[in-house]
């Protein structure tokens, strides 16, 4: 992965901010007014809940994109080695994910959400993983 298409090293923090401002507006949707059980036609693509949800996706999915995309204060060969296997067990994991979904639901919704924000998810945890192991061998 070549870092010229990587974010610059301060979206990592715009992505942090996006998914800080996502967490309470889930947490406090029925404050909000968003009530997710109300029955509402299907014939009416933009209606509350189905924006709420685009939206909320959205929040998260851009900022979950930028922290895991975003360069890092030394970009060297290594990282890019981490970054490279940290993406290809997150591709391993999610169609894991995919085919066990597929297999056991019929919920078309949920799997799309699991498929949009697994991969992600694990890349940010597993790539942050292995820098974390890196650090401390070498402090070591």
């Amino acid at each position: 992965m070549k870092s010229r298409f990587l974010f610059p090293y301060w979206c990592r923090y715009l992505g942090l901010v996006l998914i800080l401002v996502h967490i309470p507006i889930v947490m406090f949707k029925k404050d909000l007014g968003f009530d997710l059980h109300e029955t509402q036609p299907s014939s009416n693509l933009f209606n509350s809940h189905h924006l709420f949800f685009m939206t909320t996706t959205l929040l998260m999915a851009i900022g979950l994109f930028l922290i895991a995309f975003a360069k890092e204060k030394i970009e060297d060969e290594q990282i890019l080695q981490l970054r490279l296997d940290s993406l290809q067990w997150a591709i391993y994991v999610n169609y894991i994910v995919l085919v066990i979904s597929l297999i056991f639901t019929n919920d078309t919704e949920h799997i799309l959400f699991l498929n949009l924000l697994i991969p992600l998810v694990f890349f940010i945890i597993r790539f942050r993983w292995k820098i974390f192991q890196n650090n401390r061998l070498i402090k070591e």
